[in-house]
């Protein structure tokens, strides 16, 4: 039987998710957690870059037009809008993220993109603009050559001509006041909210630190106290924090992606007992030409007819009794046995889950 080759791939997948040890092993509070205040602020920015050869915002971009003539007012130079030419100038959107720790003078890498009708970036250099966050709270201020990483002209283009970077393209002016110096509670909150791991982290938590240091608030948070003995040192406290090791708890859950066929299962996959068969019916048609001509010195003439032969082959279905509690490993053996494609494979999951026995989330992307 000849197989997709989708087949191979997928398979490829489901065996390198069978051969991961069933056993679980901790994973660091750093990787798995967050301190609440100690994340980023997105910052934003509306700027303008000049020195674009020809490749600015033209004509119907008025507030391109609009912000050169306020900016070179404010210069001392009067112009009128309607003179300026857009070609060598494009009006940007700047965006940044800034760590929670940022120091006054801290660079930050910055994102320059078109909001105008311009062809291209290359060449641009961003006049200086200030960022502020959502709130309007100026944070850091932004200059610099753009660095796009492609190349194009009036016929090819490679990359994408819209988007640059500058490396290091802002300055911090205002630092974020976290207050963590003088902090002696604090929340960790959990990039994927669980019971079970809020309730293990606590734990592990108190018999690292002693009784009552972390409190569960609920399946995203704990609420962390510092003990007594380490009150003013916030930083080593939340560093050892961060550094003490958890084995999370994850759902049963197999993702399906009918798009490309792939098929991922998750380790506490289990199904009750069940039956599974698995066999295809493939129907051939055939078409052959037969040829017929009168005898020799016989009247008449040469006719071709077609013929057509009909062929039905039904293979053999496998059927597997799968009983209460198979494991995964147990369960990707036993479809690899009876020969499933990746297709099929989501098929009979979704067969599984109808019928109630199959104990995990199916989630279809």
């Amino acid at each position: 039987m000849k197989r997709h080759p989708l087949h191979q791939t997928i398979i490829v997948v489901v065996f390198l998710v069978m051969a991961l040890p069933l056993t679980s092993y901790g994973e660091r509070l750093k990787d798995i957690a967050f301190i609440q205040g100690a994340s980023p602020v997105q910052l934003t920015g509306y700027g303008i870059v000049v020195g674009l050869a020809g490749t600015g915002d033209k004509k119907g971009a008025d507030f391109t037009q609009e912000s050169l003539a306020n900016m070179m007012t404010r210069m001392g130079v009067k112009v009128d809008k309607d003179s300026l030419k857009l070609k060598n100038a494009a009006a940007v959107m700047v965006t940044a993220s800034l760590p929670p720790f940022a120091k006054r003078g801290s660079k930050i890498d910055i994102t320059v993109s078109s909001i105008g009708n311009a062809k291209s970036l290359t060449g641009g250099t961003l006049l200086l603009t200030s960022l502020r966050t959502v709130d309007g709270e100026p944070r850091a201020v932004a200059q610099g050559a753009l660095a796009i990483g492609g190349a194009g002209d009036a016929k090819t283009q490679k990359n994408h001509l819209l988007v640059a970077r500058i490396a290091e393209g802002a300055t911090v002016k205002r630092e974020v006041d976290t207050g963590f110096s003088r902090k002696n509670r604090m929340v960790l909150s959990l990039h994927n909210p669980d019971f079970t791991t809020s309730s293990r982290i606590a734990r592990k938590i108190n018999d690292t630190f002693g009784k009552n240091t972390a409190q569960t608030m609920d399946s995203a948070a704990i609420q962390l106290t510092m003990p007594h003995y380490m009150r003013g040192r916030v930083t080593e406290f939340i560093a050892k924090v961060e550094n003490l090791t958890v084995t999370p708890d994850t759902p049963a859950r197999i993702v399906v992606n009918e798009k490309t066929g792939t098929v991922i299962i998750g380790e506490n996959v289990r199904i009750g007992t069940v039956a599974l068969a698995h066999g295809n019916l493939t129907i051939t048609v055939t078409e052959s030409k037969n040829v017929s001509q009168p005898n020799a010195l016989a009247p008449g003439e040469t006719v071709v007819t077609k013929e057509k032969n009909t062929t039905l082959e039904e293979e053999k279905a496998n059927v597997m009794l799968m009983p209460k509690g198979t494991t995964i490993q147990e369960l990707v053996t036993a479809l690899n046995a009876i020969g499933v494609s990746p297709r099929d494979m989501i098929s009979i999951f979704q067969s599984i889950k109808a019928a109630g026995a199959l104990q995990a989330e199916l989630v279809v992307i």
